[in-house]
């Protein structure tokens, strides 16, 4: 045996107090995150650190932070690396920011603006990631978006500016064909237009935007301008000339021919053509004076047709047309010349130059047409890998470009050049169209050769079907479903091949379908004679849900066995299934009304839930505690109401009976039916038992650690032969017998039930029963709430008593939860002065409450550990927390201190 000196020893050995923590120094960094550095908890840390975020630190303070932070707290740095990454595309985007502001300022203060550029600024901006949403970019972008308004705006006006000229020009020349005096009266409204032409073109060379404006636009304004002003600069000297000559007759006619023949035959004089032809009659040759009027006419008519032809051709553009109508006019020229006049001679000569002009445009403008149609047709074979067109497509696009190269001849002579390129292009590319054609013309063959196969398939399978026996109509109709999409499936065929196959498909397809059709149609009106029997089924005033059911029964063996459409058959189901749906809810709303009627005691439920909830509304637990109490009692009214009835029963004298000594069968049954015929058996002749529950014989056990005393199980034996005295299991019966009858044995069972039963008594309805269940659930978690808000007052309280060493402040025994004698200690402990050292208690204390100690503090725990093993007798630190706590009240205090033992009391006082 090991001596127990050891032991002995150190148990005599003086106990060494631990140092007492150091106080942590706080970190540099918390004064300026709020104390994020010292939060317990890694939650608190994040919090912290996310309102001191919200005082915009800087980017210097965040990096600091951040540097800190990253090796204690990887989860709380992470708003503060999100918040550094931010800064980062911030100033990211501000550096791009502000180099395309730099650039959208050039463009805005450049003199010329060109549109091409401000698109492009916008665009490659928005590619480099600026934020064009953000100013000054969107200021700036709206800047160029109005400059661009302003410049379009005027390259606009230019064009209209270039019509009014024109129109003006044209009501001009119009006016010198007409009478000198119409000119005269239209001249002021002419120089009020032209003049307001003029300062509205030079509003438009005078904007600030104008050397913005493309470089076409600035000539055709000035080319309006110079053309309208000189035929404005000659019609008003020509119509000041025309008054001059109508007053004076001495004075010059007019450079105008209307004008000058009209004063001519106004001053009595003939006109210039009445004077040229009287004072030339001998050059004419005799012979064109003999002319005939009627070939004149007709020379006249001739020449005219074809100027009318050649304008027409010219107005509408077609070069092509207008140089064949120009030949044409001058072949008629060649034969009819010497028959017109010269006024009609001007007109042809001025349409020939006209059409002279269109045919060398059109010649020019043709060339760029086929040059770009030839250029589309080389690239078709050259395109991307990936992305070569298809056999249909290469046919449509070669269509399409033979017929703009069609379109392009009609408009200008032909380019036998590049006609070769393109017809050679257009040639090679072919090739691609003419093997698509022939895999489409194999694929139409083996498709046609499909189809065949699958007529003669269907054909088949009817004929195999009108000699088999009973089909399955699901397999046959989903025999014609699989045909049908075998069928739409079979591939493309030509348009003649399908409208030769489509009759011969649907013939067969119709013969196959046949017997499944007769069979529906059969079955439809099976269905409906269900649907009538549903109607009045559903009409009766009684539901029989037996008959219901094997209604039901039949409407799905029905559709089980023939198939119908789906939309139909559930249009049939839903018809079938109304009737009967209706006197259902019928019977389930008549239910609902009779359950809906609440008796008197499910009304007083009701009101005492209520009552109970409204006390868990006001959070006093008293309150709520009375209320619960009430709340049972309505539960146990029928109860008590019961057990008073059943109180005056017993206490009526009870008549005597003879009848107990009878035949065992009749004593067994007479023990059967004691518990729901007890009014109808005659009363026993002895006087009433004593003790309401009867004496239950039991069986000792002599076996060794068994206890005698204790009352075996009730229960049946394994089977009804195995008694000792060799009587059957219901032999007991009878007087003077061990069990008192079988009633006797189990009576205390049947009157435990019977109690039970009266006690519960009648069922609750739905409602007051949810109302009270709900209302002591609530009731009890507001009562474990309350509880646990009380513990912590009090133990709030209690550490505020200690700091301030006043005993009145401690809360109360019922408040704490412990004894008298332990408060009263703790009462003495808080009046006394401060004196002792509560480390070792503060350690009994954690270990009672099984909370962790401070790291400082580890070392110390471990060897009152130690010692707390050698001391078997002591009383472990669970029984003597009370006084550990007397102890620490007795010490000074401290915030350690405090915190340690609100953590250890938090477990203590619960228990």
């Amino acid at each position: 045996m090991f001596p127990f000196s050891s032991r002995n020893k150190m148990s005599d050995a003086p106990e060494v107090n631990p140092a007492p923590a150091k106080h942590t120094e706080p970190h540099p960094l918390d004064a300026l995150t709020g104390g994020a550095f010292s939060a317990a908890t890694s939650g608190e840390r994040a919090s912290r650190i996310r309102e001191w975020l919200q005082t915009q630190p800087s980017a210097e303070q965040l990096q600091e932070v951040f540097k800190e932070l990253s090796g204690r707290d990887k989860g709380a740095a992470r708003a503060v690396r999100e918040r550094l990454d931010e800064i980062r595309r911030a100033k990211g985007q501000e550096a791009i920011a502000a180099e395309w502001a730099e650039k959208a300022q050039g463009l805005l203060a450049a003199a010329k603006l060109n549109i091409a550029d401000a698109l492009a600024w916008q665009r490659d901006a928005a590619k480099a990631g600026a934020p064009l949403s953000r100013e000054p970019l969107a200021s700036l972008k709206v800047q160029l978006a109005e400059r661009m308004k302003v410049i379009e705006d005027l390259q606009h006006r230019v064009q209209v500016q270039r019509e009014a000229a024109v129109l003006l020009a044209q009501r001009i020349e119009v006016l010198s064909t007409k009478p000198w005096r119409d000119a005269q009266a239209a001249l002021e409204a002419l120089r009020t237009d032209v003049g307001r032409w003029q300062q509205q073109a030079q509003e438009l060379t005078d904007d600030p935007s104008w050397a913005s404006v493309e470089a076409r636009f600035p000539p055709l304004l000035d080319a309006s301008r110079t053309q309208l002003l000189v035929v404005w600069d000659a019609f008003q000297p020509a119509v000041a000339q025309a008054v001059a000559a109508s007053e004076d007759p001495a004075a010059a006619l007019p450079p105008v021919p209307v004008w000058a023949d009209e004063l001519r035959v106004a001053r009595g004089q003939p006109s210039e053509a009445a004077a040229a032809a009287a004072a030339q009659p001998a050059v004419r040759p005799p012979a064109r004076s003999k002319v005939d009027p009627e070939v004149r006419d007709k020379a006249v008519q001739s020449v005219r047709d074809a100027l009318g032809k050649l304008e027409r051709e010219t107005a509408e553009g077609h070069g092509k047309a207008s140089a064949g109508a120009a030949a044409a006019l001058r072949s008629v020229l060649k034969t009819h010349g010497k028959h017109i006049d010269a006024a009609l001679e001007q007109q042809v000569h001025t349409a020939l130059v006209a059409a002279g002009e269109l045919e060398g445009w059109q010649r020019w403008s043709a060339d760029q047409v086929r040059e770009d149609l030839v250029a589309r047709a080389e690239g078709l074979l050259q395109r991307p890998e990936g992305q070569a067109l298809g056999g249909r497509k290469m046919q449509e696009t070669l269509r399409q470009l033979r017929e703009q190269w069609k379109q392009a001849d009609q408009g200008g002579p032909a380019n036998h050049a590049l006609w070769k390129k393109f017809d050679e292009a257009c040639n090679a590319a072919h090739k691609v169209v003419e093997a698509w054609l022939e895999k489409v013309r194999a694929d139409a063959a083996e498709h046609k050769a499909q189809r065949v196969a699958l007529l003669d398939e269907v054909k088949a399978w009817t004929a195999a079907q009108a000699t088999a026996g009973q089909p399955d109509w699901k397999a046959v109709n989903r025999a014609l479903h699989q045909f049908g999409d075998r069928w739409r499936d079979g591939g493309h065929v030509s348009e003649k091949v399908f409208a030769e196959l489509q009759p011969q498909w649907k013939e067969a397809m119709a013969a196959a379908a046949a017997p499944l059709e007769t069979a529906q149609k059969d079955s439809l009106a099976r269905r409906h004679a269900l649907i009538d029997e549903a109607t009045a089924l559903g009409a009766a005033p009684t539901l029989r849900v037996d008959a219901v059911k094997a209604l039901q029964q039949r409407w799905q063996a029905e559709a089980q066995s023939v198939p119908l459409d789906r939309k139909h058959e559930q249009k049939l189901w839903d018809a079938f299934r109304k009737p009967i749906d209706e006197a259902f809810n019928r019977k389930s709303a008549d239910r609902d009304k009779m359950a809906g009627e609440i008796s008197a005691r499910d009304r007083v439920v009701l009101e005492a839930s209520k009552a109970l909830e409204e006390a868990n509304a006001s959070g006093d637990a008293q309150k709520i505690r009375g209320a619960m109490v009430a709340l049972e009692a309505a539960l146990r009214g029928q109860a008590l109401a019961n057990e008073a009835a059943a109180s005056a029963a017993q206490n009526r004298p009870a008549a005597a009976s003879d009848n107990v000594t009878s035949a065992p069968a009749e004593g067994a049954a007479a023990s059967e039916g004691e518990g729901a015929d007890t009014d109808q058996a005659p009363p026993p002749a002895a006087a009433p038992k004593p003790t309401p529950r009867p004496v239950v014989a039991v069986r000792g056990d002599d076996r060794p650690g068994m206890k005698k005393d204790a009352p075996a199980l009730p229960g049946r034996p394994a089977r009804p032969g195995d008694r000792k005295d060799g009587r059957g299991p219901r032999d007991a019966s009878g007087p003077g017998r061990g069990g008192d009858a079988r009633g006797d044995r189990f009576g205390d069972r049947g009157d435990r039930f019977g109690d039970r039963s009266e006690a519960r008594g009648p069922r609750l309805g739905d409602s007051a029963f949810r109302a009270q269940r709900e209302a002591l659930e609530h009731a009890q978690l507001t009562l474990r709430k309350l509880a646990a808000q009380a513990h912590g007052e009090a133990l709030t309280q209690l550490i505020a008593a200690w700091q301030k060493r006043d005993a009145a402040q401690l809360p109360s025994v019922q408040e704490l939860g412990v004894q008298a004698s332990v408060r009263s200690a703790w009462t003495q402990a808080v009046s006394a002065a401060p004196q002792g050292d509560a480390s070792e208690a503060l350690l009994r204390l954690e270990m009672a409450a099984e909370v962790p100690t401070p790291a400082e503090q580890l070392q110390a725990r471990r060897a009152l550990q130690l010692q707390l093993l050698t001391r078997r007798n002591d009383p472990t630190p669970v029984q003597t927390w009370g006084q550990d706590v007397a102890r620490v009240l007795a010490s000074a205090t401290d915030e350690t201190s405090a915190r340690r033992l609100q953590n250890a009391l938090k477990t203590l006082l619960r228990k």
